[in-house]
């Protein structure tokens, strides 16, 4: 269990991240969470568990709002980080929540980790009406205002994500066969549904669909299972630890299928080196964010910003772990919004400021991908580029691709 009661930049460029002040309102307004101070924030992800290749975000949100402290706070105030670990189980999410809100009295959640265990506190969090902000899942359903209206997402949505992988495979892939491997739960599920629809009529391609659970150890038998159907096409929708073990047993198994990867599981140290880079040749993803083991990024101002960052607060950590530019990036997001809150920290004025981004950059994102968001649309995110494991990194291909567009 880790708590921060510390939080950011150093360096002319690193700074540059974290340059301004919000514009205080006459009057100060707080709720549960905020004083003249501090600001506290409630995260948790799984440190431990299956899902643990994960708990590099949390402890990069640690890193992050120490330096955001270390340059003077946001308007002020010191942010208070208080995350816990849940082991990617949807119970014990449910009683670190419970937790933060009603001893810890965090004023927002950030940033919590995983679809099942989002979805175990989704009712929860908007009963008690705290600002359940930019959650660390892609499931289509972060993005509902209507039905609630206290949880944002952040990065692009499975289902969409899923449409694109089904119509680049039907489109460059010689009379598809395809296979699916999916994680039994409401993160595959959301991404199986996108993958159909994508297909259209041609869902009856899929010729082999196999599940397996978090719990399970390997998933050695379900891909033995594609390869026996003949599927020479390969949707691999699983987290870290599972999608190295798919990528690793294909090969060796003699299976060469076409192979899209989701794009929780892309990172480099976490996922394709554990896989094998020999045998991650070729796996096609869908970007959002400027990849650490791109070299087209070696001269880019805002990665070496990101390196300066990471060698300052978190030296020893492994760059070429893409989860720290995610990190990076979805806190400098949340920063944006208490900035702009100024001295109304209540929870709604979180959420209205949240639903108030128009065309932002925000630091790390790919070139023309812009994050916006608005009382009915609670998507910040809406557009990927693809991406083709080359060598030892991910190379970008085609044009950025808006859901829209799918």
């Amino acid at each position: 269990m880790i708590t921060s009661r510390r939080g950011f930049i150093g360096g002319v460029s690193a700074a540059a991240f974290l340059s301004g002040t919000g514009s205080a309102s006459a009057q100060k307004k707080y709720d549960d969470g905020a004083t003249d101070k501090e600001i506290k924030v409630g995260h948790f992800c799984p440190y431990s568990g299956p899902a643990s290749a994960y708990g590099v975000i949390g402890k990069a949100h640690e890193a992050y709002w120490r330096s955001v402290n270390d340059a003077g706070g946001i308007n002020g105030r010191r942010i208070v980080f208080v995350t816990r670990d849940d082991g990617y189980n949807p119970s014990k999410s449910v009683e670190v929540t419970r937790e933060l809100i009603e001893q810890e009295k965090v004023l927002c959640l950030f940033n919590t980790l995983g679809t099942p265990t989002n979805t175990a506190i989704h009712k929860y969090v908007n009963q008690k009406k705290v600002p359940h902000l930019f959650v660390s899942t892609g499931a289509s359903k972060w993005g509902k205002p209507k039905e609630f209206p206290w949880t944002m997402g952040f990065q692009p949505d499975y289902h969409t994500e899923g449409v694109i992988y089904a119509k680049h495979a039907l489109a460059n892939v010689k009379d598809p066969k395809i296979g699916v491997l999916m994680q039994n739960d409401d993160y595959g599920k959301d991404y199986w549904e996108g993958f159909r629809e994508g297909l259209g009529k041609d869902a009856n391609k899929v010729v082999k669909h196999v599940t397996y659970e978090v719990t399970d150890p390997t998933v050695d038998s379900q891909v033995i299972q594609l390869k026996d159907s003949g599927a020479n096409v390969f949707f691999n929708i699983s987290t870290p630890k599972f999608a190295a073990q798919a990528i690793r047993k294909a090969t060796d198994v003699g299976w060469k299928p076409a192979q899209y990867l989701n794009n929780v599981s892309s990172s480099v140290a976490a996922v394709m080196k554990p896989a094998g880079f020999e045998n991650s040749q070729g796996v096609i993803t869908a970007a959002y964010l400027k990849d650490p083991t791109d070299k087209q990024w070696d001269g880019d101002d805002e990665m070496k910003a990101w390196r300066e960052w990471m060698t300052k607060y978190m030296p020893g950590a492994n760059q070429a772990d893409g989860n720290y530019v995610f990190a990076f990036a979805v806190a400098t997001m949340l920063r944006e919004t208490l900035k702009k809150c100024g001295d109304n920290l209540t929870r709604e004025n979180v959420m209205r400021q949240a639903a108030n981004f128009q065309k932002a950059r925000i630091p790390l994102l790919l070139p023309g991908i812009l994050v916006s968001t608005s009382p009915t649309d609670f998507y910040p995110i809406q557009a990927v580029q693809l991406s083709r494991f080359k060598d030892d990194s991910w190379e970008l291909f085609g044009d950025i691709m808006a859901a829209e567009s799918t």
